[in-house]
């Protein structure tokens, strides 16, 4: 029986090429879809769950209340750690510092590499379960060792055995090569750790002393955690969350008065629910995990409602084959198992299409979404869950056929009385609507995200980010010579300006408090965002004065000037900043000597914050250089290069486009909005495909009826526009569904942002033209064939 369902099946396949053609590309496609958003999402929901320790790991924050909101910070005093394993020592099983993950220069004979790397104290290794290929777990206690991953160990000493070898971190800090692990995977928060140091080797660096000032004020570093194997990460949390507060209050230190609490937060939150507002989690990626899970089922859905349309819309030509199989003593069910037969038979045939689709795509997949993906084809696990959702898209796709085909009356049928009726098209247009409906939402959806992108994009920088090139300061030698690198760049004729900076002015991460003014409110806990320059930065980095002047290295009074821009003019209250005083932590009083515009050194969608900048002497970390518009690029940053070098010839020359950093802010954003077109582009493709069998199929239904319109003197403008009309109206009636819908949740998701675009009316304007000039294209070309037809072929019949 089954045998004799596959073979009708088949031989049904081969006799509708055209239906099936479409039928199986349709699914295919949405099949791809689905299975590609599959693979982006298993691979979100497994970050970290590689680790053994997954469900007990988790990294200490802090919730500090400031001016009536709370702020979530990631990074903890040093004294955090020992407290926590002196006070709550029980609750653990590991408490481990941590610097945060950066690159570093790893130096072996005439071979200088950097890699990225972090200072972690020694039960890191157990934490993460590492596993070590050479060395034991142990490697880190030799407070001068280093852990290296299996392809760091392969850059740096190639077939060479690298245990127990002498290499040198920074030019500076020499360690003992005790252990090579495992690379960890892509889809984990410490993916980029590819080298581990003690932690006491950074304690001991008398480079770092700074970090260790006001130890429990600052928050240089970071805390991870692991509770204790019968804890409960809640109730942890709850114990230590006064741990800091106490502290200070203790010491007396004025940073009691922003109330800081510590949390917990799992691992298992680390990468899906990273987003804090006002100290609540408030998701993050998980919202991108659901967004393109429903967009993946509803794709598929696409394709299902086109198998569907379509197998139901021929039922008058398998009525008779119905009725006499009823007549002969066929039941229901085994009409329903044979008409299930054939959508899993394609259904099938569309799963090994798919996989092709996706094998081919995933590279471009992988490109757009940053991910590394691939296809697991010797898991038994994925064939097992493939072989299911072919089945379960079959069932989908072919119940509705299945349930109306058998329901035939072969009565009717066979006396040749059997109609299907105007009503029996409903649920066809009724499909068809949710289809362009879908399609709709997805399209406004993407253009409503390019546009959100776009319009920070144009938003106000504040200053020249074109031409500027930023050269981080690796090491120090640089910065001790700062001032003869300085004078051989502008002697080069590569360089117009230059200055240094404590951080990259795109991003600055540094925030500080501690300051009165005049007319403070003796209420308002303050906070700045600060970045120390050097005189030139200005003029360098070609901001823009509003007030004031610029700094001046002839004026010695200058170093203690702040810079501040309009937003801490607003802050502070002042109507005539300029020649305002402001003092710092009590120590050292600064007046105002200009103002600067606003620039955007953080998020591209908030607001920007109140910033000051003042002078300090160097190194100060980063060296930006104004390239001469009069020269290449190209020629110019060999020259720049070629200096770096001759001061520092062991370090790899490492340089950044300010305006390429700019662009970075945007990454995300872009890569949502570049796979929602894509998914968009296809689920147009697959209602187009639906709509080009739809029509086809009217035309051929119709064929009589044109035949008599045609004798009659019908044109084939009229004709065109009769078969056209219908689909149009079904169409016009998904945008007025989808419209709303649209605006509700692309309104929803701009909230997000501070700093956003509005929704305009040309968005929907624009879809709804677009959808319809679409439908028009799909459906005019079987419209045309039939209307310019001849007549005669049609009606000789009769």
């Amino acid at each position: 029986m089954i045998r004799n369902y596959l073979k009708i099946a088949w031989r049904n396949l081969i006799k509708n090429k055209a239906s099936s053609l479409i039928n199986i590309g349709g699914l295919a496609v949405g099949m791809a879809v689905a299975m590609l958003i599959g693979l982006w999402i298993w691979d979100e929901v497994s970050y970290d769950k590689n680790f053994k320790n997954y469900d007990h790991i988790a990294s200490a924050m802090q919730n500090q209340w400031i001016n009536n909101a709370t702020e979530t910070w990631n990074g903890e005093g040093y004294p955090l750690g020992p407290e926590l394993r002196n006070v709550y020592g029980s609750d653990f099983k590991h408490v481990l510092m941590a610097s945060w993950t950066g690159g570093h220069i790893l130096s072996y004979g005439d071979k200088n590499i950097k890699q990225s790397g972090n200072f972690i104290e020694p039960g890191v290794t157990d934490m993460l379960s590492l596993k070590m290929l050479k060395g034991t777990r142990n490697g880190l206690k030799d407070p001068e060792s280093i852990l290296l991953s299996q392809s760091t160990a392969k850059a740096v000493f190639g077939d060479v055995d690298p245990m127990y070898k002498t290499i040198k971190i920074d030019h500076k800090l020499l360690v003992k090569v005790t252990g090579i692990y495992e690379d960890l995977p892509a889809n984990s928060s410490f993916a980029d750790l590819t080298f581990i140091s003690p932690w006491q080797l950074l304690v001991n660096d008398q480079h770092y002393d700074t970090r260790f000032n006001n130890p429990w004020g600052a928050s240089w570093f970071q805390t991870f955690v692991q509770i204790a194997d019968n804890a409960d990460m809640d109730n942890v949390s709850a114990k230590i969350k006064n741990v800091k507060l106490n502290s200070l209050n203790k010491t007396h230190n004025d940073d009691a008065r922003f109330r800081p609490e510590i949390f917990l937060h799992p691992m298992a939150k680390w990468h899906l629910y990273s987003d804090f507002k006002n100290g609540k989690n408030a998701g993050g990626r998980i919202q991108y995990v659901w967004l393109f899970g429903i967009i993946g089922i509803f794709v598929l859905l696409l394709a299902c409602i086109n198998f569907m349309n379509l197998s139901t819309a021929r039922s008058e030509k398998r009525a008779r084959e119905v009725g006499i199989r009823k007549a002969i003593g066929s039941m229901r069910s085994q009409l329903i198992s044979q008409f299930y037969g054939e959508s899993l038979l394609i259904a099938f045939i569309a799963f090994l299409f798919g996989l092709l689709l996706v094998q081919l795509s995933l590279p471009f997949f992988n490109e757009v979404s940053d991910k590394k993906m691939s296809v697991l084809w010797g898991s038994p696990l994925f064939w097992l869950i493939g072989i299911g959702f072919s089945l379960f898209t079959g069932l989908i796709a072919g119940s509705y056929p299945a349930l109306y085909l058998s329901s035939f009356q072969p009565v009717k049928v066979l006396k040749g009385t059997f109609r299907v009726g105007r009503l029996a098209a409903m649920p066809r247009k009724i499909l068809v609507v949710l289809q362009f409906a879908v399609s709709v939402v997805l399209i406004i959806g993407t253009i409503i995200v390019f546009q959100q992108i776009q319009f920070a994009k144009n938003r106000p920088v504040g200053y020249d980010r074109n031409g500027i090139v930023v050269v981080p300061l690796q090491t120090e030698e640089v910065g001790k010579k700062y001032e003869a690198v300085k004078n051989d760049l502008l002697a080069s004729g590569a360089v117009a300006s230059i200055a240094e900076s404590e951080n990259q002015l795109t991003d600055i991460y540094i925030s500080n408090g501690g300051f009165t003014w005049k007319g403070k409110d003796p209420a308002l806990q303050e906070e700045f965002v600060s970045m120390s320059v050097s005189s030139e930065f200005g003029k360098t980095m070609g901001w823009k004065i509003k007030e004031g002047r610029d700094f001046n290295a002839a004026f010695k009074s200058d170093s203690s000037g702040f810079i501040i821009n309009e937003a801490a003019v607003k802050y502070l209250g002042f109507k005539n900043p300029v020649g305002q005083t402001i003092n710092w932590l009590g120590n050292k009083t600064y007046t105002i000597i200009g103002v600067v515009k606003n620039m955007v050194n953080r998020s591209v969608y908030e607001p920007a914050q109140q910033t000051f900048f003042y002078l300090r002497k160097g190194p100060l970390g980063n060296v930006n250089i104004r390239i001469n518009p009069n020269m290449s690029t190209h020629d110019a940053i060999s020259k720049i290069g070629a200096i770096f070098k001759k001061y520092d010839p062991n370090t790899p020359f490492e340089y950044h486009f300010v305006d390429e950093n700019y662009a970075k802010k945007f990454e995300n954003e872009e890569r949502i909005g570049k796979l929602a077109s894509c998914f968009a582009s296809l689920a147009i493709f697959i209602s187009c495909l639906g709509l080009f069998g739809m029509a086809s199929f009217m035309a051929e239904q119709r064929i009589k009826e044109i035949g008599v319109r045609k004798v009659l003197g019908a044109s084939v403008f009229n004709l065109w526009r009769l078969l056209s009309k219908d689909f149009v109206a079904l169409v016009i009636i998904s945008l007025i569904i989808a419209t709303p819908i649209a605006w509700y949740f692309m309104h929803k998701w701009l909230q997000n942002y501070q700093y956003r675009a509005q929704i305009t009316w040309w968005v929907f304007a624009a879809t709804a033209l677009g959808a319809v000039v679409i439908t028009l294209l799909t459906v005019s070309y079987q419209s045309i064939k039939a209307a310019m037809a001849n007549p005669v072929k049609s009606l000789k019949t009769e």
